[in-house]
């Protein structure tokens, strides 16, 4: 069953394109075992100044558990760039689960 995985962050002033550059650079060998493991889509999303939304599709959940060792790892190669979003989360604030309805949206769907 396909799964998600996001994660939110928030990166210091001063650090954006290093931020991005991060992204733009994952390691080819972890890239590759993500995909093995079923990653579908890698999305990142500027949700707000400095703010971003790191978006996977998987083909399950067990694909995000299997890749998680890889994820931290890239995750860690960005701590000393990002901020602390308080109220006990540290750095992230990761939630991830299995899809449990897609609304079509197909625009050749009946209006009402």
């Amino acid at each position: 069953m396909t799964a998600f995985n996001v994660v939110r962050m928030r990166v210091k002033p001063g650090h954006e394109e290093q931020y991005l550059d991060i992204h733009r650079q994952i390691d080819a060998t972890k890239k590759d075992r993500m995909r093995q493991a079923g990653l579908k889509r890698f999305l990142l999303v500027k949700t707000g100044e400095r703010t971003y939304c790191v978006i996977g599709e998987w083909d399950s959940f067990d694909g995000i558990v299997q890749a998680r060792p890889d994820m931290i790892g890239e995750l860690d190669k960005m701590r000393d760039i990002l901020e602390d979003l308080g109220g006990g989360l540290g750095v992230t604030d990761p939630v991830s689960g299995e899809v449990v309805l897609e609304v079509e949206t197909d625009s050749r769907m009946p209006a009402g």
